[in-house]
């Protein structure tokens, strides 16, 4: 059972991303989400921890279960959390940057997250977050991380 979810919000050619106060992966640019709770199922979760994290309100219909992603060790508890995106109307109106209790969100566009040269996202998010916009079917991604540098990401097919 993995612990955690990651959702990213999208609108239009954006990703609402939260430059993060904590470990893992403080001070980098990553999506939002958190710890699933006791009983609680990972839509739930997402759901909850969008309302929480960033004030908006969504919707199970919403969201979409892109699958998961593990690592073989990393600055967090667990090693595994469910994916998702969640689609916001093109027109949806969010004002950033906005201080959060964690961190700073803001709207950042797709080409400079997906960008491998682009220093301050979390360094595994582009070699997952381009398939999980444009295919339709889950997927399992695995990290494997040698003294906290990102050496490796594999994808397989869940469904």
């Amino acid at each position: 059972m993995h612990k955690y979810t990651l959702g990213f919000i999208q609108r239009k050619d954006e990703i609402l991303m939260v430059n993060r106060y904590k470990k893992p992966w403080k001070g980098a640019w990553n999506g939002v989400g958190g710890k699933i709770d006791a009983g609680e199922i990972p839509l739930a979760c997402i759901i909850r921890e969008v309302q929480e994290e960033t004030g908006i309100l969504i919707t199970e219909e919403q969201v979409s279960d892109k699958g998961i992603l593990t690592w073989n060790s990393f600055d967090a508890i667990g090693n595994g959390l469910h994916i998702f995106l969640i689609l916001l109307p093109d027109h949806y109106e969010y004002l950033t940057p906005r201080a959060v209790e964690e961190g700073i969100l803001d709207w950042k566009k797709l080409e400079w997250i997906n960008d491998f040269e682009t220093i301050g996202v979390a360094h595994n998010i582009p070699y997952f977050l381009p398939v999980v916009m444009s295919d339709n079917h889950r997927y399992h991604y695995h990290c494997t991380f040698e003294d906290k540098i990102l050496k490796s990401v594999t994808k397989e097919r869940m469904d």
